[in-house]
């Protein structure tokens, strides 16, 4: 998805969402929280690898909000890939206002994709090489 938009002239960012977290919680400590989240949110389309995968800390979850809310706001297009199920999200917000507020802007302003199967990562290992 994010190399047709990129091949349709959309600026796209791929990030880890624990490593989005960190820069926007870096800008906080240097000052410079409103710009990393500008940059962040004028990208067209943001993509969130892994979301949810552990509890987020009311700082984290506050960004977070900060962030997609803004992005939603000013209709930029987010995808979020994830292996939790979203009705599993709400638990993992320290603050059940701010997990209902973000979540319901995402659930109800999206498209589900649910994908089963095997992962494609052992098709990723290196063989083991063959011994002799």
């Amino acid at each position: 998805m994010g190399h047709l938009a990129i091949r349709a002239g959309a600026e796209v960012r791929f990030r880890k969402t624990s490593r989005i977290l960190a820069d926007l919680a870096g800008g906080h400590a240097d000052r410079t929280f409103d710009k990393r989240l500008a940059a962040h949110v004028k990208a067209d389309l943001l993509i969130l690898d892994d979301f949810a995968m552990r509890e987020f800390t009311p700082g984290q979850a506050d960004d977070l909000y900060e962030l997609l809310s803004q992005r939603i706001a000013e209709g930029r297009s987010n995808a979020i890939t994830t292996n939790r199920a979203p009705q599993d999200w709400y638990s993992l917000f320290p603050n059940p206002v701010v997990a209902e507020s973000l979540l319901d802007r995402l659930i109800n302003n999206g498209h589900q994709v649910f994908m089963n199967g095997p992962s494609y990562r052992p098709n990723k290992r290196p063989r083991a090489q063959a011994t002799k």
